[in-house]
């Protein structure tokens, strides 16, 4: 292993602090390059990634790739693909990589892995036509129609996220429709709330936990069992109504429940990658097993290009590199995730986790204490409704605060004049993106109050008040449709965005000890009562 060099004593590094107070990169100038835009694009597996309204030149993005040799990225993530335990401090291999490219030859994590993963993603996808085909029975032998997921952290936010993204995007099963419904909160409104309108005969629970102990969704559990028996369910027809997703079966079986719904995954499967697993059994059953495979085939094609493409054609390495200028050289401590398509109101939320679970960390991966910033505060819903609330705040306040804009470029929603609402729904982003970036000066804000009709001492009185500086960054992401397939490319090059994020600052992004010290103290102060 080569020995490890802190981020900020590597000669990229270095060569970066000299140039990130550079005068000649606004963005009002860097735009004036007309090729700029069509330069500055990398496409991929659906996905094509714009980040010419970044505040970078030539000069940064020479040393910003030099820094990304020198951290030694892609060879990391080689080790990854091929299951080494890179994850140190629980040593363990990360292989949610393997959970989408079980049907390859001589994968690099091995064949015995991909044989374990063709298995179960066979039992997900045909349980999920079973429930969507009404042959799901329970205790009164009628049909579910309705299916609750308990689970909390990764095993609650990337199936609702992609569920609520393409429940509309898919057919829905012939004459029996599911619909799929998602508690992760253990306060007991959260399931109440849930619950009141369903009937305890056609509803079933998908109970989701690596380790079947979390203690917020066992209290989930427990308490659906008590509505299924309060709803006239025998206790030994329980079963029936309840499926486990687990790494941990064993615990499982002795909760009562049976072998024919119990899904496993590994525990090289962290939470917050873990959609392409059985953890998405309750996506497969909302959109059905062919949706589901196809988000695993376009997160399979991100996979490919990321492992493929040159480093300054990359997409998933330069967004990272992009977040290292903005974070570490430009100082800001936030990103802002701006999606404008409806369907995406979670992915903010999604990303929050991935990201800030991934790469919340203050310690090297040497055990040394980190000096520099590691991952920004991540937010964000969509970005119609934020323009018209926080954005004020970008424009012109005081923090700096680099921006994710996500469109689709096709929408495919049944309304008759849905063709024109996606047309104002991307001009706003359009624009926003560049207003954001241009800015408007004192001089052009006067000149602008005065061709209104302003006298030129209340132009003189407002001007400063209606003048934007703008430079801040943005990348804008563009989806060729909200499919399955363009999802799954969309989420996993995110992932990857991560992986290379905690390489360059030299941590591990797939452990989460914090996480942890909550649920150690809850025990204590449970055990204490």
């Amino acid at each position: 292993m080569l020995p490890f060099i802190p981020p900020q004593k590597r000669k990229a590094w270095i060569a970066l602090s000299s140039l990130q107070g550079a005068t000649s990169l606004h963005l009002r100038t860097l735009l004036g390059d007309k090729e700029r835009p069509a330069r500055m694009q990398i496409a991929a597996a659906g996905i094509t990634l714009d980040y010419s309204h970044q505040r970078v030149n030539a000069d940064v993005m020479t040393q910003l790739l030099a820094l990304a040799d020198e951290s030694h990225v892609m060879q990391q993530a080689l080790a990854m693909f091929q299951g080494e335990s890179i994850n140190l401090t629980e040593n363990r291999a990360v292989l949610h990589v393997a959970l989408r490219g079980s049907h390859i030859s001589n994968p690099p994590w091995g064949a015995a892995i991909s044989a374990q993963v063709a298995a179960q993603l066979l039992r997900v996808c045909l349980f999920a036509e079973k429930v969507r085909s009404g042959a799901l029975l329970g205790f009164k032998q009628m049909s579910i129609t309705d299916v609750v997921n308990l689970g909390i952290g990764g095993s609650d936010l990337g199936p609702r996220m992609t569920t609520g993204a393409l429940v509309n995007q898919t057919q829905p099963p012939h004459g029996h429709p599911v619909k799929v419904h998602y508690v992760s909160n253990v306060d007991a409104w959260s399931l109440f709330n849930t619950l009141q309108n369903l009937d305890p005969v056609r509803t079933a629970f998908v109970v989701q936990s690596k380790t079947f102990t979390t203690q917020e969704t066992m209290t989930l559990l427990a308490s659906a069992k008590r509505w299924l028996l309060d709803g006239g369910c025998p206790k030994e027809k329980l079963h029936q109504h309840l499926i486990a997703v687990t790494a941990s079966p064993h615990i499982a079986a002795s909760q009562g429940f049976h072998p024919e719904h119990m899904f496993e995954f590994w525990d090289w499967v962290g939470g917050r990658y873990s959609i392409w697993s059985a953890i998405g059994l309750p996506l497969a059953i909302a959109i059905g097993s062919f949706g589901f495979q196809e988000l695993l085939a376009g997160a399979r094609a991100m996979d490919e290009h990321f492992l493929n493409a040159p480093a300054d054609k990359n997409m998933p390495l330069v967004m990272a590199l992009m977040d290292v200028w903005n974070t570490n050289f430009l100082g800001a401590s936030t990103h802002l995730i701006a999606p404008y398509a409806a369907a995406l109101n979670k992915f903010a939320s999604f990303l929050q986790q991935m990201e800030m679970e991934s790469n919340g960390k203050g310690t090297h991966i040497d055990g040394s204490k980190v000096a520099i910033k590691t991952a920004p505060l991540v937010w964000g819903s969509l970005g119609i409704d934020g323009q018209h609330a926080y954005f004020q705040l970008i424009h012109q306040g005081t923090h700096l605060v680099p921006i994710d804009f996500i469109g689709a470029r096709e929408e495919h929603t049944p309304l008759p004049l849905a063709a024109e609402h996606h047309r104002v729904v991307i001009l706003n982003m359009q624009a926003q993106a560049q207003a954001l970036a241009i800015g408007r000066t004192e001089d052009e804000t006067l000149q602008v109050l005065l061709k209104s009709g302003s006298s030129e001492e209340e132009a003189h009185r407002l001007a400063a008040h209606r003048s934007y500086p703008g430079n801040i960054p943005s990348n804008t992401v563009w989806m060729d449709a909200l499919t399955p397939r363009a999802l799954g490319a969309l989420i996993a090059l995110y992932e990857h965005k991560v992986f290379c994020q905690a390489a360059i600052w030299g941590i591990h992004a797939y452990d989460q000890w914090g996480v942890e010290l909550g649920k150690t103290i809850a025990k204590e102060i449970e055990s204490q009562q």
